[in-house]
C-alpha cells in the first residue's frame, strides 16, 4: 500500500487512536503496526473476527486483559537457563492466569453466540496453571520469596528472627542503663548495613568497645555497634547469606520450570497481544458508533452518512457517496473551505480503515472495496528545499502516480490542475482524468474549473458533485450533492455583503452568456433537489410510519395466535382428562358389574343396573357450549312462559315469568326472580304454561336486579355472631354469583378464630364457591378469606 497516501489521509492517526483502546503493551504494538491489505479474503476475514468481538463485548463485556505484561524477554532469558527475579516469575505467573480467564472468556461467550475465529485464535493457548500455582506458593502479590518456599527457608527464617529478637533485647537492656544513657544521643536501636547499632555520643566513644560502623552528617553521633552483640550480629549475618542463598535456589528452580515451557508461553504470549489487539477494534468502532462494511472487489462503492473518523461527532458533517455501478469518476466543485476535502479524505481513509479490518463510522448497509492501491494527491505541497513551486510538486507527485495505477486503484486529486494558467491548468486536468478514466481505476477529484463540469457532463461514466452551499447564510453546508454540478456564489454573495449594485449588473454583463445560462440552469437544478428531497423525507417518514404499524399488527397477531395455541392446548389437555376419566370410571362399572354378575348368578337387580346406567351417564363429560353474541334487538318469539338461557350468568337455564317492557324481561331461576335484558336470553324450549303470579310470590322471593347493579367485592363480619354472619354469607355470595364476580373478600378478623372457622366450613359446602384461602400479604392475611366463584 502506499506510504505517501496512508500519510496524507491521516492513517497513521487512526492507528493512533486504535492503540489507545488497547490493554496490553502487545497490543498496542499490533495496532501500531497495522497496515491494509488488498486481498479480498484476508479483508473479509479481519472483518469478521472483529465483528466476533463487538458482538462478544455487546455479549459479555470486555475481556480480561488487566496485568497481562509483554514477558518474551524474560521467557527467553530463562529458555537459556537464566534465573528470572521474583517480580519476573510473577509477570509470568499473571500471564498465564490471563491465559486462562481469556479461555474462561471465550468459553461463555461461545455458549450462546457463534465465534469461530475467536475460537481458533484462543484453542492453541496452553493451560500452565500448575506452574502458576507453583510460582504463587513460592512468591506473593508484592513479589516477595515466602517462607513456604521450602522448608530449609523457613527454618532459617525462624533462626533469623530468634537472632533478631536475641540482638534486640540485649541491646534494650544495655540502652535502659542509667549509666549508659547519658553516652547516648537517643535511646533507640538502628541498623546500619545489616547489623544492629546504637547512636553513642562523639565523647563517649572510648567508653564504648565495639565496632563504628556510621556516624552522623554533623560528626556528633557514632553508630557502634557494641561488643556484647558482636557475635550475635556475626551469626545473624551468616543466617542472612544462608536464607540468601536458598532464595537463588528456589528461583533457579522456578526459572528451570518456566524455560520448560518457554516457547509455548512466548507462542502465547504473541497470541494474547493479538487477542487484544482484535478487541481494541471492537472498542474503537464503539466509540466511532461504526458499522461493518459490505466488501467488493468489483470497484463498487456506496458510503450512507460516512463520517470523517478524526472530526468531532458534534462538528461532522456525513456525506453519502457511490460510485463504481453508475459512474466511476467524481468531480466535485464548490467554493474553498465548503468540505471537498474532507470528503475526499473521508472516502479514501474509510476505504483504508474497511482494507485493515477496521468498522467504518457509516451507517448500515455500507459498501466498500477492497483496491490494490489507493493513490492521494491533497493540499499543498510546496518544497523550498527542493526548488519545487507548488504545481510542480503536483506534477511530481502525479507523474508518480500515474506510474503505478491500474484499474483496481483509487485516486483522489485534490484541486487537480491548480497552481499554474487557467486554460492550461483545465486543459491538463482533462487530460489526466481522461487518462485515468480509460486505465478504468475510480476516481475523485476536486477543482475550480468550471471547463470540468462540462467534460464530466459529457463523458460516459462520468458524473458532477458539488458542495452545498446556503446563500442565504453565506456559509457552506459541507453535504455532498452527487450530481449537481457546483456554482459561483461570487456575485450573490458580494450583493450581501453590500457591493454596489451598478458593480454587479457590470461584473454580470462582463461574464459570459453561456456561463450565465449554467449558473442558472445549476439554481433550477439545486431547487428541484430540495424539493425531491423534502418529498423523499416526507415519503421516508411515512413509510417508516407505516413499517411501525405494520411491526405493531404482527406483534399483536403473533400474540392472538400465541393465545390462541396456548387455549387450544389447554382445552386438549381437559379433554383428554375428562376423557382418562369417563375411561376409568366406565372400566369400574365394567368390573363392578362382572363382580355382581358372578356373585348373583346373573340375577341382577333391576336397581343395580339403573344405578350403573346412571353412573356411565355422569362419567360422560358434558360439552363446553360456546359463547354466542347477544342478539341485537328484541327477539319475536319469547313470551311467557318460554324455557330460556341468559348469557351473562353462564348459559343458566329459566322460566320467562312476563315481559315488563322497555326490552326485558321477568325471569325465574331456580327460586330467585330477577330482569334480564331480552337480547342477554336465547329461546332453549317451547312455551310453558305461563306461571301465576300470585303463585310466584310466594313459592319465591322476586329480586330485581340487573347486571348493572353494583355489587361490592367484600362483606364485613367483624362483630356479628356466627348465625349472623352465616345469613349475611350466603347472601352476599348469591348476589355476587348473580353479578358474574369472580372472587370475592369475606372480612372476618382474627380474633379466636371461630368465626374465621365457621365461615371457612360454610364456604366449603356452600354451591357457588368453588375454592377459597386465607388472604395473602396486602389482602388482610390471616383476617381475611377470599372466596373463588364458580
Amino acid at each position: 500500500m502506499n506510504d505517501k497516501a496512508l500519510y496524507t489521509l491521516e492513517y497513521d492517526k487512526i492507528l493512533l487512536k486504535l492503540a489507545e483502546f488497547a490493554a496490553t503493551s502487545l497490543g498496542k504494538e499490533e495496532a501500531e503496526r497495522l497496515r491494509p491489505s488488498a486481498d479480498l479474503d484476508e479483508v473479509r476475514r479481519r472483518l469478521a473476527v472483529t465483528d466476533e468481538a463487538v458482538r462478544s463485548v455487546e455479549l459479555k463485556g470486555a475481556p480480561p486483559f488487566g496485568g497481562v505484561a509483554d514477558v518474551r524477554p524474560q521467557l527467553q532469558r530463562a529458555k537459556l537457563g537464566g534465573v528470572l527475579g521474583p517480580s519476573e516469575l510473577m509477570d509470568i505467573a499473571q500471564l498465564i492466569r490471563g491465559i486462562r480467564r481469556i479461555r474462561k472468556y471465550t468459553a461463555s461467550v461461545a455458549e450462546e453466540i457463534s465465534i469461530p475465529l475467536l475460537e481458533d485464535l484462543v484453542e492453541p493457548l496452553i493451560d500452565a496453571k500448575p506452574l502458576e500455582d507453583e510460582i504463587r506458593r513460592c512468591i506473593d502479590e508484592q513479589g516477595e520469596v515466602m517462607d513456604a518456599a521450602s522448608p530449609e527457608l523457613a527454618a532459617i527464617r525462624r533462626e533469623i528472627r530468634l537472632g533478631e529478637s536475641r540482638v534486640r533485647d540485649k541491646l534494650e537492656s544495655l540502652i535502659r542503663s542509667a549509666s549508659v544513657q547519658k553516652m547516648l544521643q537517643e535511646t533507640l536501636i538502628t541498623i546500619r548495613g545489616d547489623r544492629y547499632v546504637i547512636p553513642v555520643k562523639q565523647e563517649y566513644r572510648s567508653h564504648f568497645g565495639g565496632i563504628v560502623h556510621d556516624q552522623s552528617g554533623s560528626g556528633a553521633t557514632l553508630f557502634i555497634e557494641p561488643e556484647a552483640v558482636l557475635q550475635l550480629n556475626n551469626k545473624l549475618r551468616e543466617l542472612k547469606l544462608q536464607e540468601q542463598k536458598e532464595i537463588e535456589r528456589i528461583l533457579r528452580r522456578l526459572s528451570a520450570l518456566v524455560g520448560e515451557k518457554a516457547e509455548l508461553l512466548v507462542s502465547d504470549n504473541e497470541s494474547l497481544g493479538y487477542i487484544d489487539f482484535i478487541f481494541a477494534k471492537a472498542a474503537f468502532a464503539k466509540s466511532q458508533f461504526a458499522t461493518r462494511p459490505e466488501m467488493n472487489g468489483e470497484g463498487k462503492l456506496r458510503l450512507k452518512r460516512a463520517r470523517h473518523p478524526l472530526i468531532p461527532e458534534e462538528a461532522v458533517v456525513p456525506i453519502d457517496v457511490e460510485l463504481g455501478e453508475s459512474y466511476s469518476a467524481i468531480i466535485v466543485t464548490g467554493p474553498n473551505t465548503g468540505g471537498k476535502t474532507v470528503s475526499l479524505k473521508t472516502v479514501g481513509l474509510l476505504s483504508l480503515m474497511a482494507m485493515s479490518g477496521l468498522f467504518v463510522p457509516a451507517d448500515e448497509g455500507s459498501r466498500l472495496c477492497v483496491f490494490d492501491g489507493v493513490y492521494a494527491d491533497i493540499g499543498d505541497e510546496q518544497s523550498i528545499e527542493q526548488s519545487l513551486s507548488t504545481f510542480s510538486s503536483h506534477m511530481t507527485n502525479l507523474i508518480g502516480i500515474l506510474k503505478r495505477v491500474t484499474s483496481r486503484s483509487l485516486v483522489l486529486l485534490d484541486e487537480l490542475g491548480a497552481g499554474t494558467d487557467p486554460a492550461e491548468g483545465s486543459a491538463l486536468a482533462v487530460a489526466i482524468l481522461e487518462h485515468l478514466h480509460r486505465i478504468g481505476c475510480r476516481i475523485i477529484a476536486t477543482t475550480h474549473y468550471s471547463e470540468l463540469k462540462a467534460y464530466a457532463y459529457n463523458r460516459e461514466g462520468i458524473i458532477n458533485a458539488s458542495m452545498e452551499f446556503d446563500v442565504a447564510t453565506l456559509r457552506p453546508t459541507y453535504r455532498l450533492l452527487v450530481g449537481v454540478p457546483g456554482r459561483s456564489n461570487a456575485l450573490a454573495i458580494a450583493s450581501r455583503l453590500g457591493l454596489p449594485q451598478s458593480i454587479i449588473d457590470f461584473a454580470r454583463r462582463e461574464v459570459g452568456d453561456d456561463e450565465l445560462r449554467v449558473d442558472t440552469m445549476i439554481a433550477s437544478l439545486e431547487q428541484d433537489r430540495r424539493r425531491a428531497e423534502s418529498e423523499r423525507k416526507t415519503a421516508e417518514r411515512l413509510r417508516q410510519e407505516v413499517e411501525a404499524l405494520r411491526k405493531q399488527i404482527e406483534e399483536e397477531r403473533f400474540k392472538f395466535r400465541e393465545q390462541k395455541a396456548k387455549l387450544l392446548e389447554e382445552a386438549r389437555e381437559e379433554a383428554r382428562l375428562s376423557v382418562l376419566k369417563a375411561k376409568r370410571e366406565a372400566e369400574q362399572i365394567i368390573a363392578d358389574l362382572r363382580k355382581m354378575a358372578m356373585e348373583e348368578a346373573a340375577s341382577v337387580k333391576e336397581h343395580k343396573l339403573i344405578e350403573a346406567r346412571r353412573r356411565l351417564e355422569e362419567a360422560v363429560p358434558e360439552p363446553v357450549e360456546k359463547p354466542r353474541r347477544p342478539a341485537e334487538g328484541k327477539p319475536a318469539d319469547i313470551g311467557p312462559g318460554d324455557e330460556v338461557k341468559v348469557y351473562s350468568l353462564g348459559g343458566q337455564k329459566g322460566h320467562v315469568v312476563e315481559l315488563t317492557g322497555s326490552g326485558e324481561a321477568l325471569v325465574q331461576l331456580g327460586i330467585l326472580k330477577m330482569k334480564v335484558s331480552l337480547s342477554d336470553l336465547e329461546l332453549v324450549a317451547g312455551k310453558k304454561p305461563a306461571v301465576d303470579a300470585r303463585q310466584a310470590k310466594t313459592a319465591a322471593a322476586i329480586v330485581k336486579r340487573t347486571r348493572d347493579d353494583h355489587v361490592p367485592l367484600e362483606l364485613d363480619l367483624r362483630g356479628m355472631t356466627l348465625d349472623e354472619a352465616l345469613i349475611a354469607a350466603d347472601r352476599f355470595l348469591d348476589e355476587a354469583f348473580l353479578s358474574n364476580l369472580g372472587q370475592v373478600y369475606l372480612i372476618h378478623g382474627k380474633g379466636t378464630g371461630t368465626l374465621r372457622a365457621g365461615i371457612q366450613d360454610f364456604l366449603r359446602k356452600h354451591k357457588h364457591v368453588k375454592s377459597f384461602r386465607l388472604g395473602a400479604y396486602g389482602e388482610g392475611g390471616a383476617g381475611v378469606t377470599v372466596a373463588e366463584l364458580k
